[in-house]
């Protein structure tokens, strides 16, 4: 069925991991939007201080301190969004931590508690919000937040890669699902590429030196203007960041060639140059990070914002432009007397564009 999904500024909206990076970010933009924000983390008291930021400026806020690996805990977010507001309209699974270490020397352990937050989190807020949609009957919105290692293997992350691979999964086929049933739920998987928030220093690290991006890394704000499109038009997937797009693509038709580029240039690319790796025991693995931190420590180029997020929510101008362009280059052609003939841009020109932008910042590097 086509679901119609409310404007913002009529919606309550749950975020989990709502203490820092992109689940602040997006709970201050959907709140300046004129959404009601339900902020879910393990961190008390960040969120306590970000409720009341907001309701400072007029924004409704309630907050639920939750651990999203613990089911009770997801369903108290539930209770308390519709205790607060009566409702939710979007449920966005944010909620995430990392680790970095070869998959041989990673613990068992380690590797189930990090699950318990990147997995079974999505999917115990995927059930909790479709129940609500259902039992309501009036159109909402889940959106999963995965990952550019959701849709290709990475080194030193194997364990991160391959929950996301799992949420990936998981989102499918919920959404196949819920579609043959004709239920009142749009799905929408983001897929972010290197963001810049502290993800890195939150992460658990078996490394000499501290994780950190390095090369191309997009701002937070890319992700939560990608998520807030999502919550008011049913999208299936939505990539921030052309190297996400790049990487599903190449990963799929040219996964040894991507082996050997990314055996290159990841080990690196992941880590600091000269700072040491926090020691385990800072990590929020087992335990609430650090608040209220929209940015990370890392090492590489930021990026302003996502050309290819722009050119996905705004399809027609995108369409219209490069068929402008399209003309232009064709009577430029014609007209040309050099033997050396351009070829016509394609639906993929933003992408490009932006990927020969990371290359050469790469390259720079």
């Amino acid at each position: 069925m086509a679901v119609s999904l409310k404007k913002l500024k009529n919606q309550v909206i749950v975020i989990t991991g709502a203490s820092s990076g992109i689940g602040l970010v997006t709970a201050r933009m959907a709140a300046a939007r004129g959404a009601k924000v339900v902020l879910a983390a393990r961190n008390e008291e960040a969120i306590i201080q970000l409720a009341a930021e907001l309701r400072g400026k007029g924004y409704p806020a309630t907050w639920v301190t939750a651990d999203v690996g613990k089911e009770e805990d997801v369903k108290r977010i539930a209770e308390t969004a519709i205790r607060t507001f009566g409702r939710f309209d979007t449920w966005v699974n944010n909620a995430g931590v990392s680790i970095f270490g070869k998959a041989t020397e990673v613990s068992i352990d380690d590797m189930k508690r990090m699950f318990d937050t990147v997995y079974w989190g999505v999917v115990y807020g995927s059930r909790a919000a479709v129940q609500h949609f259902k039992e309501r009957r009036v159109p909402g919105a889940l959106i999963n937040i995965g990952s550019i290692f959701g849709d290709r293997g990475v080194v030193i992350q194997s364990t991160y890669s391959s929950a996301k691979f799992a949420v990936h999964g998981w989102t499918e086929n919920l959404r196949m699902e819920l579609e043959k049933e004709k239920a009142p739920v749009s799905v929408t998987l983001i897929h972010p590429g290197r963001i810049d928030t502290p993800y890195n220093e939150h992460a658990r690290s078996y490394l000499d030196k501290q994780p950190a991006h390095r090369g191309m890394i997009y701002p937070p704000e890319s992700v939560a203007q990608a998520i807030l499109y999502a919550a008011e038009h049913p999208k299936r997937d939505m990539f921030v960041g052309s190297q996400a797009r790049l990487g599903a693509l190449f990963g799929n038709f040219v996964p040894r060639v991507t082996d050997l580029i990314f055996e290159a240039v990841m080990f690196r690319g992941q880590q600091s140059k000269n700072r040491p790796s926090n020691p385990p025991e800072t990590s929020a693995l087992y335990h609430a990070g650090y608040g209220l931190h929209e940015r990370g420590t890392q090492e590489g180029h930021i990026r302003k914002g996502s050309l290819y997020v722009e050119a996905t929510k705004h399809p027609i101008i995108t369409t219209l432009a490069l068929a402008g362009l399209t003309t232009l280059i064709c009577a430029y052609s014609k007209r040309s007397s050099s033997t050396d003939s351009l070829p016509a841009p394609t639906a993929a020109a933003p992408l490009a564009l932006e990927a020969a932008r990371e290359h050469r910042t790469e390259q720079d590097q």
